[in-house]
């Protein structure tokens, strides 16, 4: 999940949590948006992770071997 979508799910839980007032049978409207505000939360932290990980790895020195030349010799005489 990336750091936008972590947000979006944060503001849309936030939204069903605080900002809605209408109520249906069976769903609480209250309870769905606890659950996205945290699966945003934990979306946002592992996100912030990898991101920090990722950059740690940029330290990595690479050698790499010099191709191999070949001498070019003509053929022998007839």
């Amino acid at each position: 999940m990336t750091i936008g979508g972590s947000i979006f799910l944060i503001a849309v839980g936030a939204i069903l949590r605080y900002a809605v007032q209408d109520e249906i049978d069976a769903v609480n409207l209250e309870t769905i948006g606890l659950i996205l505000m945290i699966a945003g939360i934990v979306g946002l932290l592992i996100g912030l992770f990898l991101m920090t990980q990722t950059r740690n790895r940029g330290d990595v020195v690479v050698e790499r071997e010099r191709p191999v030349e070949y001498e070019r010799r003509d053929p022998p005489p007839r």
